[in-house]
């Protein structure tokens, strides 16, 4: 018996890295899972190998900086499955890398609409759901950056943080529904994202994590499952990060 036999989740940003990991676990402990994504052939991936390995999933394709797409991504989960029980609100890019008075305005809003509006539509859409269900639990992917600086890449900074405000708003605001909302702070995880950094950068973001790594995805992924249990029903509107120590120098 898996932890989320009967349960209902959708993954956003499902088709590679953080993402994979988390709509793998899920399936792994026996939720129906929705893996979304906007590289079709990503998401189809992760959907046939969980069907593979016996779950159950579907793919569909949503842009989570369009907020229509997430309100169509939820009533999709609903007409299949019948309910939507959590929601993993993790799509996100990294943006521009520049100063902030040289961040172009296109720059800026196409990452605030990916990584803070997309959370947002997110939480929106599955929160109305799960009044429907008598509750629900979202977790949000923020980053070590929701509570520190990132040289030259103010856009990212900005969402970021931005996610761990509405993560407490949500969380509050609908507490007594038994709707839980946390956020989760990663450090710098092996992931796709950072495929494009050179080994010098890489070398020295590996200095800044005390554990003397970088993280894997399959590890904040076990952050974000026990956030998404039962057994979990007392932790509401929080941030916990996962970062190898990094924020704790």
């Amino acid at each position: 018996m898996g932890n989320l036999n009967d349960k209902v989740a959708f993954v956003t940003g499902a088709g590679s890295g953080i993402g994979k990991a988390i709509a793998l676990l899920y399936a792994k402990e026996g939720a129906k899972v929705v893996v979304s994504d906007i590289n079709d052939a990503h998401g189809q991936s992760v959907t046939d190998e969980i069907q593979a390995s016996g779950g159950e999933a579907i793919y569909v394709r949503a842009n989570t900086a369009v907020p229509q797409e997430v309100e169509a991504l939820v009533a999709k989960t609903v007409e299949r499955y019948g309910r939507l029980d959590i929601a993993c609100n993790n799509a996100g890019i990294g943006g521009a890398v520049n100063l902030g008075a040289e961040q172009s305005i296109e720059d800026w809003k196409t990452i605030i609409d990916i990584n803070l509006n997309g959370v947002f539509y997110g939480c929106k859409y599955a929160t109305a759901q799960m009044l429907k269900n008598g509750g629900g639990a979202i977790v949000n992917v923020g980053s070590i950056h929701s509570i520190t600086a990132v040289p030259n890449s103010v856009g990212y900074a900005a969402a970021k943080h931005g996610v761990l405000g509405l993560t407490r708003n949500f969380g509050v605001e609908y507490a007594a529904q038994n709707i839980r909302v946390n956020a989760v702070g990663p450090g710098y995880i092996e992931t796709p994202l950072l495929s494009v950094l050179d080994e010098e950068v890489h070398k020295m973001l590996v200095t800044k994590h005390p554990i003397g790594r970088l993280g894997k995805a399959e590890e904040v992924a076990n952050l974000v499952l026990f956030l998404s249990l039962d057994s979990s029903t007392f932790i509401n509107g929080g941030y916990y990060t996962i970062d190898g120590g990094y924020t704790a120098v």
